[in-house]
Parts: C-alpha cells; sequence; structure tokens
C-alpha cells in the first residue's frame, strides 16, 4: 500500500505529480505524511558508496489523477488453437529503451496473438498500453519481480496489483510471495535461473513454480544448463508422481536489436484469454520456436488408435510399441531432430536441406517414461565443443504409462 514506483538504475532522476509521473512511477496525490525512498545497489564497493538524495517539492494547482485504463483480458483469437507469445518484456517503464507502442508494433512484426508487460519491480506500465490493443493481440499485464537472489516472471497479474521484492532466498519468505502473485491470478515462473547478471541466478527453487522459464533470448549455454535442470526435474516428477514443470520460453527483450519474439511460447488454449492461456501453460500444453517462421506437430500413438499430444500422457501397457511423431517445418537448413526422455538423448536425425519435414520413432512405456522433441540448429564449432547446436525449438513432453503425475 502506498507504492509509487521503482525504477532501479536505469534513472538518476523522476518525478511524481497528481496528475502525471515518470514512467517507471505512478501518478497520484502528493500528500502529508512519511515518504520513503529506497535505494537498491546490486554491489557495494568494500570502502562504501557515497550518494545522495535531493528532493524538490513545487507548489501548484491542484492536479486530478487519471482513472487507469487497462487492457481487456479477452481478444477475438480463433477458439481452441495454438497461441503465440511472449511474456518477458520490458518497456521505458524500467530499464527497457522500447515505449508501449513500439513494443506492440514489435509483437506484431513477430506475429505474436498475445504479450505480457512485465518491468522490474513496477506495474506503472499497465495502464500504458490504452488504444494500443486490437481484437488480435492480447496484452496481458504482469511483473518482473526482481530480488537479489533470482527474478520471478508474475505473469498475467491483475492490473495495478503490486508485488514486492525486498527478500533473500535465506528468508524463507518467497512462499508468501508466490501465494501474493496466484491471488492477483498470475502464474508464477522463475525467469533464466542461469543467467549470468548479477542477482539473477535462481536460488528459491522451484516447489512454488508454475513452470519455468527454460530458455531466455538468444540461446546462450545459461539456456542448456537451465532445460538440463528442468529435464531433471522431469525424472524426478516420473520418480515421485509428483506434479511436473512445465517449461516456455521468453524474449527477454529490453531494446533493439534484441527480438521480441525470439524466443516465443506456443500455447494450445481453448480461446485467446487470460485465463485459458494461463490453463494451458500450467496444463504444460507448449511448445517453443525462435520464430513464427517455426512449425511443428508432435504426438505419441499406440497401436489401438489411442493418442497423446504435447503436456499429456498416453496411458498404455509398459511393453506396448507407441510411435512418435514429430512433424516440422520452417527451420532453416542444416537442422536436427533430437527425441529426449528420462534416460536422455535416445534418438537424433537430421533434417532435409529444406528445413521440413516428417521424424517417426519407436519406442515403450518401459524404455521411455516420457518423450520430448527437440530442434536444433548445426553444431557453430562443428562438434568440437561436444556440445549439442543452439535451440530452434523445443516441446514439452508427452509421458508413457500408467503412473499418475499429480
Amino acid at each position: 500500500r502506498g507504492f509509487r514506483g521503482w525504477s532501479g538504475g536505469a534513472r538518476s532522476e523522476f518525478s511524481i505529480s497528481a496528475d502525471a509521473a515518470t514512467p517507471a512511477y505512478l501518478p497520484g496525490p502528493v500528500n502529508a505524511g512519511t515518504w520513503h525512498i529506497v535505494l537498491g545497489p546490486y554491489t557495494v564497493a568494500p570502502q562504501g558508496l557515497d550518494y545522495a538524495v535531493t528532493i524538490t517539492l513545487r507548489f501548484g494547482e491542484p492536479g486530478r489523477t487519471p482513472k487507469p485504463v487497462y487492457p481487456p483480458q479477452r481478444a477475438k483469437g480463433r477458439g481452441r488453437a495454438w497461441y503465440r507469445g511472449d511474456s518477458h518484456l520490458h518497456t521505458v517503464h524500467s530499464d527497457g529503451k522500447r515505449t508501449p507502442a513500439e513494443l506492440v508494433a514489435a509483437a506484431r512484426a513477430a506475429e505474436l496473438d498475445f504479450i505480457t508487460t512485465t518491468d522490474h519491480n513496477t506495474v506503472s506500465s499497465h495502464a500504458a498500453f490504452e488504444g494500443l490493443w486490437d481484437e488480435d493481440l492480447l496484452i496481458l499485464t504482469g511483473e518482473e519481480i526482481t530480488t537479489r537472489n533470482g527474478h520471478v516472471v508474475a505473469m498475467g497479474t491483475d492490473p495495478g496489483v503490486f508485488v514486492d521484492w525486498r527478500y533473500r532466498a535465506r528468508d524463507n519468505a518467497f512462499g508468501k510471495y508466490a501465494r501474493k502473485i496466484r491471488q492477483a491470478g498470475g502464474l508464477v515462473i522463475p525467469a533464466h535461473p542461469h543467467g549470468d547478471c548479477v542477482g539473477c541466478n535462481w536460488k528459491f527453487g522451484f516447489n512454488e513454480a508454475d513452470a519455468v522459464e527454460v530458455w531466455n533470448g538468444t540461446f546462450t549455454p545459461d539456456d542448456e544448463v537451465t532445460i538440463a535442470e528442468w529435464d531433471n526435474t522431469l525424472v524426478a516428477a516420473v520418480r515421485s508422481g509428483r506434479r511436473w514443470l512445465p517449461g516456455v520460453g521468453h524474449s527477454d527483450a529490453h531494446r533493439e536489436p534484441q527480438v521480441v519474439g525470439l524466443p516465443q511460447t506456443v500455447v494450445l488454449a481453448d480461446e485467446l484469454s487470460r485465463t485459458a492461456i494461463q490453463e494451458g501453460i500450467r496444463a504444460g500444453r507448449v511448445w517453443i520456436a525462435e520464430s513464427a517462421r517455426v512449425r511443428l506437430a508432435f504426438e505419441v500413438v499406440a497401436g489401438r488408435g489411442q493418442h497423446a499430444g504435447i503436456g499429456g500422457r498416453l496411458r498404455v501397457a509398459p511393453d506396448e510399441p507407441v510411435t512418435v511423431r514429430l512433424e516440422v517445418s520452417g527451420v532453416g537448413p542444416d537442422c536436427s531432430v533430437c527425441f529426449v526422455t528420462d534416460q536422455g538423448r535416445l534418438y537424433t536425425t537430421a533434417l532435409p536441406p529444406e528445413g521440413s519435414g516428417t521424424v517417426v520413432w519407436r519406442t515403450t512405456a518401459s524404455y521411455a517414461a516420457y518423450v520430448r522433441a527437440e530442434v536444433r540448429h548445426a553444431r557453430a564449432d562443428g562438434g568440437a565443443s561436444g556440445l549439442p547446436g543452439a535451440m530452434v525449438a523445443m516441446t514439452n513432453p508427452v509421458f508413457l504409462g500408467d503412473e499418475r503425475l499429480d
């Protein structure tokens, strides 16, 4: 209560008044009382840090605080369909350089169906998209809660709801704030868990997460580490029978030349609305692509016609043969497909030079408790490092067998 904004290291000055405020801050009355200035330096040298805060009050005629206008929570959509979105994005309302209008233009250029505005530790952008939405683009509101022990995307929270960031992993307080995100109608999505920026490593664990950002921006080695860690959580879910954690991908775009929609999360949802998109993510009906050019279909089929798609379960006897099928197009030359299971990468094959084709693999539930697909570029170093190539697209798993997962 009383929160009026946060801009981290993006600004050295700001102003607020009843009728206007610097981006990242909220307009409203400047009343008598006790005000607090929050300073949050990432690092402090051993000799300490000199700083000064100058506060200037200018008196004038009373202003009128405008009533915020927030984006609608439903767009026209195409009924039950696969919708493409990017839910980790920044504007001038934190440390981004794009205005809301420029962000929307970039989202349309990327052929996205939905976006989420997630500026750092502020909600001022929620009311900054007035006049920018249309029936073909869903704009969700959220926040990147930026603690010093990791960042979390609060995806699709109610407009105007601020969630605090002032706690560490050792404080054992994250569960409280994760509940606040859910109470505001949002999803809890740890961002770039192995990012190399100061304070970006995720140290709160995944027990409170609804999904995890396994691919952040241009594909780099820290994404490779995150995917390996996430895959281990799938194995643990199979072993324990507990809930499994879906993986998503976001661009985290701040400015040019960072590309909005690289990568993008593709969600199977009943409609283009906040609740339907969130339900699709919770259920794991998600795959991730580097651009809208990439298209795929992934399913596992049993002999009597049973089938399951991304995020589903195919209930078959342990030794009943099943067929894994991936259809992919738009990925360009020199790409390969890999099927990953709880035993690791079990099948890899090259795609035709034109970058499209169908890959089929046969297995059983006793051999593979789940299977997911990865499409990758050729290795930039020709294979010298032993690492796989950069990701083009990847799916969430299809689980095999009769075991139940919460």
